[in-house]
């Protein structure tokens, strides 16, 4: 059994997932504790944005039926997931931090423990903003993503939202400072300020 933290990291669209989790990346480039792997998704790698591991759908659908994947989603048109490799850090009692959709906490619940879930919010014009400006998807897909930014925030005593609307700095501070006491306590269900740049 894992004996290492899993950390979901998730959020609606142009929240800043990606932002705090390079952020964290960097403050703990030289400790060994933390790992933050880069996920699968059936896209081309040379968009702007997330820094991710491109793979064809064909190729997925092997991966994914020889168990090559801890997590897997479908979200948007694409298919995403989070490589089986996680399991050997965590077994070893590391901290994984992983970028994720709503959809599989359940699942991640039933299958590792402990976890940690960091929910990372933003008002409605502002997550509009942040996607008009990345310039990675159309009107309509940027539409629809926000249409699913009006889901409901998951729930439970393992979560804690960081609310992501001032600097980003501040922003990565507060999530830092979470993902230090997943190491060393349980989790409260608490609201911080942070990002309005990305």
């Amino acid at each position: 059994m894992a004996s290492g933290t899993l950390v979901l990291v998730v959020g609606p669209s142009g929240a800043g997932k990606d932002a705090l989790i390079d952020g964290a990346r960097a403050r703990f480039k030289a400790d060994r504790r933390f790992v933050f792997p880069r996920r699968f998704i059936t896209r081309q790698g040379n968009l702007p944005g997330e820094r991710h591991r491109p793979i064809r759908p064909d190729r997925f659908a092997a991966v994914k039926a020889q168990g090559g994947f801890a997590l897997s989603w479908q979200a948007h048109g694409l298919d995403y997931a989070i490589p089986a490799g996680i399991e050997t850090e965590l077994a070893k009692g590391k901290t994984v931090v992983v970028n994720v959709s709503r959809t599989v906490i359940a699942k991640a619940r039933r299958r590792f423990a402990p976890l940690r879930v960091i929910w990372i919010s933003a008002p409605a014009a502002l997550l509009a903003d942040r996607l008009a400006k990345r310039g990675r998807e159309t009107p309509i897909q940027q539409e629809r993503r926000l249409t699913r930014a009006g889901l409901r925030a998951p729930e439970g005593a393992d979560v804690t939202e960081i609310i992501n609307d001032g600097a980003l700095a501040d922003a990565v501070r507060a999530f830092v400072k979470v993902l230090l006491t997943s190491r060393t306590g349980p989790a409260k269900r608490t609201a911080r300020r942070a990002s309005r740049a990305l």
